[in-house]
């Protein structure tokens, strides 16, 4: 198909590659829709919420109850993502898979798919079991389902969860066989002696997974609820046939999950950004994605491929709304 896209490219009313890497982001569109006229409309953002027992083991600069206050400020809508979905007219959903305290109501777009009150401590077994793990996957696909019964084109994915750096770290360490250490980085901003626990925790629960059989057990105990649910949301995504916009570090481990227990979900992929996470560039190198910016944000929340989004709509405008030159009577000239 890369033939007919570029021949689609190059009649259009411009010179042969003008637009440089916007006919490269226009091309990997095509790819994940398998169509020439590719669209990013409709879309829409869900955002996958839990909180993590590594939490409350020294691996993160903030606690647990800051999840609660930040799902409490995206269902006020006064969020980063509510004000990016916003500004790139994509509808937002939240749904809660795991958190922890007491359960939150919420306007139309909240849903409460709660499973569990957090994932287990990484630091003394394993955080979710495979049953977990499979609840919280069914939850991101039927997510998945819905919006592409409504008509949604474009899927993006986006977390909430104190700590959850530290199991995206694991995830990547243990399906990419990076070296725990470079896997991990400061998250929302580890100190050093955060870091250090940080470090330890994740390589001792990476070796944990890794002497387990079942791929399926090993990557569950190293997980989180949303995480999984993302995995799931990806994998029902890719197989149904939307374009899936990847954010960050935490969306990407979601990502190598799909593509290791759902191959071929990959092709559906395109990576909106590159974090400022180490680990985040053997993440999409494993997965073979090239970013399409990469301007050290580390948020979550969906908001890097948020950001991205505009890009993809302005590809998506020159492979449909652009004359093509026999169309105007020019002959071809570069």
């Amino acid at each position: 198909m890369i033939d007919e896209i570029r021949a689609h490219l190059d009649a259009l009313a411009k010179p042969r590659g003008a637009m440089g890497r916007l006919e490269a982001l226009a091309t990997e569109l095509v790819l994940t829709q398998g169509r020439i006229d590719a669209r990013t409309a409709p879309r829409r953002i869900v955002l996958f919420a839990g909180d993590h027992g590594c939490a409350g083991e020294g691996v993160s600069a903030w606690p647990s109850e800051v999840t609660q206050m930040m799902v409490a400020t995206i269902l006020s809508g006064r969020a980063t993502s509510n004000a990016l979905a916003a500004a790139a007219d994509c509808p937002l959903r939240l749904v809660d898979v795991g958190m922890m305290g007491p359960r939150v109501a919420g306007p139309d777009f909240f849903r409460d798919a709660r499973i569990g009150d957090g994932s287990a401590p990484l630091g003394t077994g394993p955080a979710l079991s495979v049953a977990q793990f499979d609840a919280a996957w069914a939850v991101g696909a039927a997510e998945a389902d819905a919006a592409i019964d409504a008509g949604v084109t474009l899927l993006i994915a986006g977390e909430m969860g104190i700590g959850n750096t530290t199991p995206a770290a694991c995830l990547t360490a243990l399906l990419t066989a990076l070296d725990p250490d470079a896997a991990v980085g400061r998250g929302a901003g580890a100190d050093d002696a955060v870091l250090a626990t940080k470090r330890r925790i994740v390589a001792s629960a990476v070796a944990r997974a890794a002497g387990v059989g079942d791929l399926r057990e090993a990557i569950a105990s190293v997980a989180g609820y949303e995480i999984a649910a993302m995995a799931g949301f990806y994998a029902t995504g890719a197989r149904r046939g939307a374009t899936l916009l990847l954010d960050g570090y935490v969306a990407t481990a979601a990502a190598l999950i799909a593509e290791r227990l759902a191959p071929g979900s990959v092709r559906a992929m395109i990576a909106g950004h590159r974090s400022a996470e180490p680990g985040h560039g053997a993440a999409l190198a494993a997965l073979g994605l090239t970013p399409v910016l990469d301007w050290e944000m580390r948020l979550g929340e969906g908001s890097g491929a948020l950001v991205a989004l505009p890009l993809l709509d302005a590809a998506a405008a020159l492979l449909n709304d652009v004359v093509r030159l026999d169309q105007i009577g020019a002959d071809r000239a570069d």
